[in-house]
């Protein structure tokens, strides 16, 4: 598909971004089409570059993290304590749709590249403003990363077991669910410019409340009923069953039975139509208040057979249920293949690389990998060229310090 017919085609995006919030904002755009160009220190880069394992590349060693993060972006470098790279800035944001920026208040104000002075350039421009508490209240200018987010959010209070202290999830789901909040709220700021005159406007995501907003019913039932939801463990309590089990073999299998007519079935198929049968457990209420008695049942015909034979069961009985797979598991998962979630690219030395596919899947007009993270000021140059800066002058701007 050409870079054409993508349905973020020619929408422009400036990225002032660094690690996950920000970057993963205008990955998401840069996926459908958008031409992101990500801002980057001269000689520094992204910190992520060096995050988690690195690959040897021709300047050193990259993040393969950095690789997908940053694919389909383009990278400029440019030192916006200098008055001249303030300029550039102010020149690309000039032709911008989006600016997105994951700094804490305060800052893109100091360097002057606040709202004021870029909406000023540009009227229509929206600005996506990603931080720990948002841009305005008492904490607005103190640090906040994702883990403080997921903390104030609510979500790290009822993550874990009853009996120990709270535990984060494997990812830094905070900054990833802002992100998206992020790209959500860029786009429809996008459509209020098309619909209503052309003007601009401020997406401001806080960590905090970008994860807050996932919470469920935290809010109203301690509002009506004074209930603070506390760490289950693997359970939800009031939705049952739908619990982790361990097989014969050892291997851990998620079963969500909590359906009323899922639940009979499984009962039918593990041989227990007493349970299938009984009008107490014919809602979640009921059921719910048995929910020792039936996770016993469970765990007992789960530990009696082998991973292969209880999915087979559920799956002829229309049960939901899967082993929780690592990432070993994917890379040969039939479901993953088919739906292409698994994508080849290529790294810079020619050797491929497996990558996530692009999400969501649109029928027409799908996301796709174009390439991967570039290296440090790829494409310096060929932006400036394309902002009139001639070739003499962007080798004085780079002795100079600027790029």
């Amino acid at each position: 598909m050409t870079d054409s017919a993508k349905p973020l085609a020619g929408v422009k995006v400036i990225e002032f971004g660094t690690l996950i919030a920000g970057p993963f904002c205008s990955r998401v755009l840069a996926e459908f089409g958008a031409e992101v160009i990500k801002i980057e220190a001269p000689g520094e880069g992204d910190p992520l570059r060096k995050w988690r394992k690195l690959y040897p590349t021709g300047d050193g060693e990259t993040s393969l993290w950095w690789f997908v993060q940053a694919r389909n972006k383009k990278s400029v470098t440019l030192n916006l304590k200098h008055p001249e790279g303030i300029a550039i800035a102010h020149k690309l944001v000039a032709q911008a749709d989006i600016v997105i920026e994951n700094f804490r208040p305060g800052v893109m104000e100091k360097l002057g590249l606040g709202w004021d002075a870029l909406s000023a350039i540009n009227p229509g421009l929206v600005m996506v403003r990603l931080s720990g508490f948002g841009q305005t209240g008492p904490m607005a200018t103190q640090p906040g990363f994702g883990a403080i987010g997921e903390s104030m959010g609510g979500l790290r209070y009822v993550t874990g077991f009853a009996d120990r202290p709270p535990v984060k999830t494997g990812i830094s789901i905070g900054d990833s669910i802002a992100a998206l909040w992020g790209a959500l709220g860029a786009l429809m700021a996008l459509r209020h410019r098309e619909v209503a005159g052309g003007a601009g406007q401020v997406v401001d995501v806080a960590l905090y409340e970008a994860v807050f907003a996932m919470m469920e019913s935290l809010v109203p039932e301690f509002d009506v009923f004074g209930f603070i939801r506390e760490r289950t463990g693997n359970v939800m309590p009031g939705i049952t069953p739908s619990n982790t089990h361990t097989t014969k073999d050892g291997k851990h299998l998620i079963i969500g039975a909590n359906g009323d007519a899922i639940f009979r079935r499984l009962m039918l198929a593990i041989g227990r139509g007493d349970l299938a049968d009984d009008p107490q457990l014919a809602s979640n209420a009921g059921r719910d208040a048995r929910s020792v008695e039936i996770y016993g049942v469970i765990d007992a015909w789960v530990a009696a057979n082998d991973a292969e034979s209880v999915l087979r069961t559920a799956a002829d009985a229309q049960v939901p249920a899967s082993r929780i797979y690592s990432v070993a598991d994917m890379l040969d998962d039939p479901q993953f293949l088919a739906r292409r979630m698994l994508e080849t690219a290529q790294l810079p030395d020619g050797k491929d690389l497996l990558v996530p596919g692009v999400v969501p899947k649109l029928s027409l007009t799908p996301g796709e990998t174009r390439w991967l993270g570039p290296s440090l000021g790829e494409h310096t140059d060929e932006t400036l060229g394309g902002l009139g800066y001639a070739s003499d002058e962007i080798v004085r701007l780079r002795m100079d310090g600027v790029i």
